[in-house]
Order: structure tokens, then sequence, then C-alpha cells
């Protein structure tokens, strides 16, 4: 005799997390008022801060999305920041030997 088959049901499918397209302005400091755009057609990146308006622009490709933007500019940031710091200890230690 035959086994009854038993009846599966399917897995539900996972849900697909959105990332999210506003952020904390790094200059301003308000929350989510950095708004993020990417345009494809024209290959350009955009975050742009609605209260302070400060930008950062970068190239975009297929697979740039908001957060991407948003992470390189706060990279720059942090890249000039660290140039300052680097820039200020030089001066320091040239001005303590005298030259």
């Amino acid at each position: 005799m035959a086994r009854k088959k038993s009846k599966r049901s399917k897995p539900a499918p996972k849900k697909v997390q959105k990332l999210e397209t506003c952020f904390d302005c790094p200059f301003c400091g308000h929350p989510g008022t950095v708004v993020c755009t990417v345009d494809l057609k024209n290959r350009i990146a955009e975050a742009t801060c609605g209260t302070c308006k400060e930008s950062y622009a970068t190239a975009a490709n297929a697979l740039t999305e908001p957060i991407d933007v948003y992470c390189e500019w706060i990279d720059a940031c942090e890249q000039v920041n660290d140039d300052v710091d680097l820039r200020r200890r030089g001066h320091a230690e040239f001005d303590d030997d005298g030259f």
C-alpha cells in the first residue's frame, strides 16, 4: 500500500529590509535631515542636508545605494579632519625643534 503524502506548507518568504535614505547630518547634527539620491542616468550620487544645506556629490554606478553615498561623505569628512590634525601636529613638532 502506498503512503499518504503529508501536506507541507511552503516557508514564508523572507522580508527584505529596506535601507534608509535619510541620515543624521555630520555638520549640524540634526537627525534625519540628510537625504541621499542616486541618479544612475547621469551617474551622480548626492547627499544633501535640508537644514544647513551642506552637500556631497560623488560618482555612482549600478550598485550604488544611498547608504554608500552617506558613508563616503562621512569618510571624506574624517579624512579632512585627520589631515588637519596631522598638519597641526606637524607644525607643533616643527616649532619645538627650533627650525
